[in-house]
Order: C-alpha cells, then sequence, then structure tokens
C-alpha cells in the first residue's frame, strides 16, 4: 500500500559482540564444510545468554534517542519476533513497556516469522493515520537462537541464524526517510514449506522437539506433497516476490534501475543472487549480501539492520530509495520502499 505522509526518524540496532567464523564452525563440526562451501557465508552474531527482550530494549532505546522523541510521544508498540522470547505464556513487549515506553501505549507481539517488521509497518501505519492525534510508533524485531531446540548452523537451507536485535521510529511529522510503499501477498498453497509433515499436535516445542526449516523443506518436497504440486508452489513464490516487487516500485513512482540498494534476507550468496537481484536485474553490489553474511539470518531485523548499516557507513544519502524484500512462513511476501530525504545527525 502506498503511504503519504508516513516516515522514519529513528533507527536502532544491537548486535553482539561475538561473531562466529564459519571456519570455525566447520573445524567443530558445527556446519558441513560443503555447505559452506556451496553458501559463501562469513559467520554469524551469537548473542549468548543475552535474552531477546534485553536486545530489543537496547535497539529500542537506541531508535528513540536518534529520533529526537520521548517515550510519551508514542501511540504504538509493535515487537516481532520469531523465536521463543522467555517464559511461554509471557508477551516479551510487557518488558519494554516496563523499562522504556510505560503503560499507556497501545502494544502487542507479532508472530508472522521473517516478515514481522514488513506487517509492522504497514499496521503502524495504518494505525497512526487512522486517528489524527496520532503520531508516532515504535516498531522493534528481536531473537536469540541459542536454545537447544534450535541449531543455528542447520536452520534453514542457504542460511545460519543470527541473534540481533532492530528498532524503528515511525511517525507522520518528518523523519530522515519516507515510507513509500509497503506490500504484502501470501503464498496459501506453499503453506506446507516450513511445516513439513509434522504434526499440528501436540506442538513440537512441548515435547522437546528440535526446530529445523530445513528438515521441513525437505519433507515438503520428498513426503508432504506430489512433486509437480512442491514445484508449482515454489514457482508461486517466486512469482509473488515479483509481483510484491513490481507493486512497491510502481506506488513508489519509480523503476528498479532507480535503487541505490536492495536488502534481502541474509541468505547464501546464490540465493540472494537469484531470488532477488535477477529479478531486479541488478548487480550484487547493489545488494546488502556482503554485509549480511557476515552477522547470519538475524529473524525480521535483517533488512532494518542492513538500513542501520547503510546509514552508518554513509552508504545512503538524500534522493536514494532502498528496497527491502523478504519471505516468511505461511508463505507470505513482502516488500518496502523507502526514501531516504535527509542525513540523520547520528549518522
Amino acid at each position: 500500500m502506498q503511504w503519504a505522509d508516513t516516515y522514519i526518524s529513528g533507527v536502532g540496532a544491537f548486535l553482539p559482540r561475538t561473531v562466529v567464523s564459519v571456519e570455525k564452525a566447520v573445524a567443530k563440526g558445527w556446519y558441513p564444510a560443503e555447505e559452506a562451501e556451496l553458501h559463501n557465508l562469513g559467520g554469524t552474531a551469537v548473542a549468548g545468554d543475552v535474552p531477546a527482550p534485553e536486545m530489543a530494549l537496547h535497539a529500542a532505546q537506541s531508535a528513540l534517542k536518534r529520533s529526537g522523541r520521548a517515550p510519551a510521544d508514542l501511540d504504538l508498540l509493535l515487537y516481532a519476533s520469531t523465536w521463543h522470547q522467555g517464559p511461554d505464556g509471557w508477551p516479551p513487549h510487557s518488558y519494554l513497556q516496563r523499562h522504556l515506553v510505560g503503560g499507556d501505549v497501545l502494544a502487542t507481539e507479532i508472530r508472522q516469522g521473517c516478515n514481522g517488521m514488513f506487517i509492522a509497518l504497514e499496521l503502524a501505519a495504518g494505525y497512526l493515520h487512522a486517528a489524527p492525534g496520532r503520531q508516532a510508533a515504535l516498531l522493534v524485531a528481536s531473537d536469540n537462537y541459542g536454545t537447544p531446540l534450535m541449531d543455528r548452523w542447520r536452520m534453514g537451507p542457504g542460511y545460519i541464524g543470527g541473534d540481533a536485535a532492530s528498532a524503528l521510529v515511525l511517525t507522520k511529522d518528518g523523519g530522515f526517510a519516507r515510507l513509500m510503499s509497503v506490500c504484502t501477498t501470501t503464498v496459501a498453497e506453499a503453506e506446507e514449506l516450513h511445516r513439513g509433515s509434522e504434526p499440528l499436535f501436540p506442538p513440537g516445542v512441548t515435547v522437546g522437539r528440535r526446530m529445523s526449516f530445513a528438515a521441513r523443506n525437505e519433507q515438503f518436497r520428498q513426503q508432504v506433497m506430489p512433486k509437480g504440486e512442491a514445484t508449482a508452489a515454489l514457482f508461486n513464490i517466486q512469482r509473488a516476490l515479483m509481483e510484491v516487487v513490481e507493486r512497491a516500485l510502481d506506488e513508489s513512482g519509480i523503476e528498479a534501475r532507480d535503487l541505490a540498494r536492495v536488502a534481502f534476507m541474509n541468505y547464501s550468496e546464490e540465493i540472494v543472487e537469484q531470488r532477488c537481484m535477477a529479478v531486479l536485474d541488478l548487480p550484487m553490489s547493489r545488494s546488502t549480501w556482503d554485509y549480511g553474511r557476515a552477522i547470519g539470518h538475524c529473524g525480521a531485523s535483517d533488512q532494518v539492520l542492513s538500513l542501520d548499516h547503510l546509514l552508518m557507513t554513509g552508504q545512503l544519502g538524500p534522493g536514494d530509495h532502498m528496497l527491502m524484500l523478504g519471505t516468511g512462513p505461511g508463505v507470505t511476501v513482502s516488500g518496502a520502499v523507502i526514501k531516504i530525504i535527509d542525513t540523520p545527525q547520528w549518522a
């Protein structure tokens, strides 16, 4: 959807100091040597025992400070996550309410997988424009995959799980960037891709079952659907991605060649090139793969972490357009275009 007068006034990022290299992971037997050679990934950020909500708090504090707003100015808090955040039954956004924004801010968690921040952008923009008095929303994403039921090195095909948090402050009255468009669609016939043949009940986590999207993807291809149908569903995902890109660019009034940078998910070199940059007919030099390969696939934070990195390293400037693109279980496909208006002081 196209949005008028919707801006980003602050960005925050939290990355752990510890980065484990692929070379070390191969030597330790955590990561297959053939995978390392095939995917050309560099390493991943590892948070140790730092809880995801604590990382989220750091990213949110940074985004608010950079935006120049006080917590009391916020009208909405959306917390996106892909993995367990703390005690089951406890909402992680309440941690930020207690330690940062207070209890008067409407807050909720978004469980939309790796596309959580895109959904948060759509919901927050709609919420702010639904009432004249609403001015600002805080969007946060955070995950720590270092848990017994998750093997970050074998999480999924072509990526390694990274720990991180990110945050955005969305406003109606100006910022350093304008949200031009954000679009999402769902390829419902591919719903089983991330479920595989795993039973719906009892939920795997309640019986100690390890989570592996790589295993579920393989089940989907080999067991769940006849081969022809599975191939068609995977083709439809790529077609949906192309359609989302076309819609977002059209609503933004630009063409692919006008994009200064493209942030896809922090996947392998061949996936980023084939699924994303080739679709746009753009060189890999305009992607954020070089940055993403070093920190891993950080759940719903990949694209915002890339935005923060590009701003802090001076690789985006006034007039530049950036496309953020991603997919998530469901299967959802999302895209967003932002236009840099000014160079923020903190960059």
